[in-house]
């Protein structure tokens, strides 16, 4: 009896899926979908792009026109309007045109900055899915760890019943029944704590997920089939990918708006015409003494930008500085991107490396070494507290290997953001 459960606690061979990713859940995709469908985000970003869609419509369009009504030549000594024939009441509208070409220009400018706004749209769905599938992994992992501490907290409560019974024969030591007491407190500690960390996950995925977070069961690590495809296929760099990221597309149609921020600052060398047509109602008589004819005025304004250098030539400068602004913020984003890939490839491969160790070796060797004592507390030639330090170390190998499995999951996912290849 005492070797059946010896061999159970401390000759356990801990099985856990953690060394091959599965395929993604349907529930993960399923939820990914509805937190992009209700995120108040997108709906801001998307009224944000409405907004600027409907200025630019009122931006291209004439100044309205402006009614001009007013009297002239009214003498002051009587304010009659049929005493002198010069007195008039006038009515009249005046029209001012855009200058150039520059109301068709701020149209589509407008609609740049709208779809810079709806690349953002992209930008929104790429955070969401990374931050919904960061706290999948994290999930995954925490249960599964804790699946792995109730199994070995189950083996404990059972050596600690074997040992008791054994103690009231006189065939144990107290101190072994209270060295397995101490290990279930500590299996109670970390599960404790476990689940605190899931009840956290679940509290952060509420962000997105509202009250559907409470009831969210990981298990499954995403497969990553987009990005395995594309890191199996040599890559001299990462730029044409890193282009088309949704944050460039951002950056690309803020540029556009910056060009064509250009051309309406070159139209502002252009002169600006207004017209303006009066119309004049006289009720005295000229001095013939017949009544006098009523007037018609017509206006054509022209202003002339003659004296460049302090407006017009400065407008046009912070055009041009803005338009260099944003080609050097997207390749500075393009360079800082690439290393970020750069870096999480290093991190991949060498996470790889060291779960291969894991398992090839660390694993083994910890569970050789746990028989081994294990054999020789049967033998009387070991103590009990060396088969619970040796089992403690291969629990404490098993939870590395479920973290850096995580880990690599994570890094999967990052480069899946950075790459847009969820």
């Amino acid at each position: 009896m005492q070797k059946s459960i010896l061999a159970r606690v401390l000759g356990f061979a801990l099985v856990t899926a953690v060394a091959q990713p599965a395929a993604a859940t349907p529930e993960l995709n399923s939820l990914i979908n509805w937190a992009i469908e209700h995120d108040a985000g997108r709906q801001q970003i998307q009224y944000q792009a409405n907004s600027m869609v409907d200025m630019s419509v009122a931006s291209g369009q004439w100044m309205d026109p402006k009614l001009k009504v007013g009297v002239g030549g009214l003498p002051v000594d009587s304010f009659s309007f049929n005493d002198d024939p010069m007195t008039k009441i006038s009515v009249g509208l005046m029209q001012q045109f855009g200058r150039g070409d520059t109301l068709e220009l701020k149209q589509k400018q407008n609609n740049q900055k709208a779809s810079s706004q709806r690349e953002k749209l992209g930008v929104r769905e790429l955070d969401i899915k990374s931050a919904i599938t960061n706290l999948w992994i994290e999930l995954t992992y925490q249960q599964q760890a804790h699946q792995l501490l109730v199994k070995n907290q189950t083996l404990y409560r059972e050596l600690e019943h074997y040992l008791g019974t054994n103690y009231g024969v006189g065939a144990n030591q107290a101190q072994d029944i209270i060295q397995a007491q101490l290990q279930i407190s500590r299996m109670d500690e970390k599960l404790q704590a476990n689940e605190q960390m899931q009840q956290r996950l679940r509290a952060q995925l509420s962000e997105w997920l509202g009250s559907r977070a409470a009831s969210v069961t990981a298990g499954k690590y995403p497969q990553w089939s987009a990005l395995s495809a594309y890191l199996s296929a040599a890559q001299d760099d990462n730029y044409q990918a890193l282009a088309s990221h949704p944050s460039i597309r951002v950056v690309d149609e803020q540029i556009k708006s910056s060009q064509t921020g250009i051309d309406i600052a070159q139209e502002s060398y252009q002169p600006q015409f207004s017209v303006e047509v009066m119309y004049d109602y006289r009720q005295a008589n000229g001095m013939n003494g017949q009544p006098a004819s009523d007037l018609v005025s017509a206006f054509l304004t022209m202003d002339l930008p003659l004296f460049t250098d302090k407006r017009q030539d400065k407008t046009l400068s912070s055009a041009q500085h803005q338009l260099g602004a944003e080609k050097s913020q997207r390749d500075l984003m393009l360079r800082q991107m690439n290393a970020k890939v750069n870096a999480l490839l290093i991190d991949r491969s060498n996470t790889q490396q060291r779960l291969t160790r894991y398992n090839d070796s660390l694993l083994r060797r910890a569970s050789e070494k746990t028989q081994a004592i294990e054999r020789g507390y049967q033998n009387n030639t070991s103590q009990l507290d060396e088969y619970i330090r040796a089992a403690s170390e291969e629990l404490t190998i098993e939870l590395e290997q479920l973290r850096l499995t995580a880990d690599l999951q994570l890094v999967n996912s990052n480069l899946a953001y950075m790459l847009n290849k969820f």
